[in-house]
């Protein structure tokens, strides 16, 4: 069932889910003429082509949603080429693969120099990040299609990501059993997910809350995603044994049901949510359970390692991600996600409400 508040915003999740369904149904009956070369199954963050016998490559395609119509409304441009990067490249390094280059491409409105030198600017400090290239992408100018909010900065962003792997290094939580240790790592704040719901709680961007440090709704909404590329891939050669990693974007930390085991997830210690989602669910009158499963809630990325590891672990992502921390653990209970801590239980269904 669609969380209500989103529904009313005008994302309505059960349909996406049917509308996703349909799609991959009908592009799993791609015929090539040739064996297929996808290691993976569809539903993980990203998937893998065979190269060879050792090598693969890791790919993933994602936009930065309507947070471009906060960027429209507020004429600044220069943060959202980092969130196009971020929800690309974290993707990507979910399957344990190093991205070495992502494609941008950016519809828009009217072709204005300096917007797309602002949009360019963030694309630039979120491949620095990443450590990737951008080696090419698209402009297209489609007044009639792309209309903005207001007219005429009009723009969509997306971008497509390249990594590779070895075939034998490839993380998909498969081995993840329980007693393994969740281990969390801060977001920013709202990243690149729920924003229509965000918007529609808290429709005036120039207000400004004391829960912000007197900063306006608008610049805490625009806040750049989190890149935790060079964080992932040192603990990936650390020695420290990672069975899983989960980017925690849309449907929140039901996002660990992506990986590849029959096992069940209990946070105990969820990180702080930032003080945007309490004026988001206040502002909208969202319940927990709906904010839980539209939005990051504080914790934008885990890592799934052994309990012995879990020390050393949190001390290396601390250093990239200061508030990193053991946020839970696994449990046996298949296909669960609890999080007794606000008194919520949840499937792939989504989260309830718990006593």
């Amino acid at each position: 069932m669609a969380p209500d508040s989103y529904a009313r915003a005008g994302v309505d999740t059960g349909d996406a889910g049917a509308g996703v369904a349909a799609l991959v149904a009908a592009l799993g009956a791609i015929d090539t003429g040739g064996p297929s070369r996808a290691v993976l199954g569809s539903g993980h963050y990203a998937n893998v082509l065979r190269l060879d016998d050792r090598t693969g490559i890791a790919l993933s395609t994602d936009g930065v949603g309507t947070k471009l119509i906060v960027a429209e409304q507020l004429d600044r441009f220069d943060t959202v080429g980092v969130d196009c990067v971020a929800m690309n490249v974290n993707d990507v390094i979910c399957v344990g693969a190093t991205p070495i280059a992502m494609l941008d491409y950016v519809a828009v409105e009217e072709p204005d120099p300096a917007m797309l030198a602002a949009v360019g600017e963030g694309l630039r400090r979120g491949a620095e990040q990443a450590g990737v290239e951008i080696p090419g992408g698209e402009l297209a100018v489609m007044p009639e299609l792309i209309r903005g909010h207001p007219s005429p900065r009009g723009l969509d962003l997306l971008g497509f990501c390249v990594g590779l792997v070895d075939l034998d290094r490839i993380v998909t939580g498969a081995a993840t059993a329980p007693g393994d240790v969740l281990i969390g790592l801060p977001s920013s704040g709202v990243h690149s997910n729920g924003l229509t719901l965000a918007r529609r709680a808290l429709p005036d961007l120039a207000d400004t809350a004391a829960e912000l440090g007197g900063g306006s709704i608008g610049e805490a909404l625009l806040e750049p995603t989190v890149i935790y590329v060079r964080a992932v891939l040192e603990l990936l050669e650390s020695g420290a044994e990672v069975r899983g990693l989960a980017h925690i974007t849309g449907d929140g930390l039901l996002n660990l049901l992506r990986l590849e085991a029959d096992v069940g997830y209990r946070v105990d210690t969820p990180l702080t949510p930032q003080p945007i989602f309490a004026l988001i669910a206040e502002g909208g009158g969202v319940p927990p359970e709906e904010m839980y499963e539209v939005f990051n809630m504080g914790c934008g990325f885990v890592a799934v390692v052994p309990e012995a590891d879990a020390p050393a672990a949190v001390e290396l992502l601390g250093r990239h991600h200061p508030g990193a921390a053991v946020i839970g653990s696994v449990t046996d209970s298949g296909g669960a996600v609890e999080l007794p801590q606000v008194g919520l239980a949840g499937d792939r269904g989504g989260f309830r409400a718990v006593d």
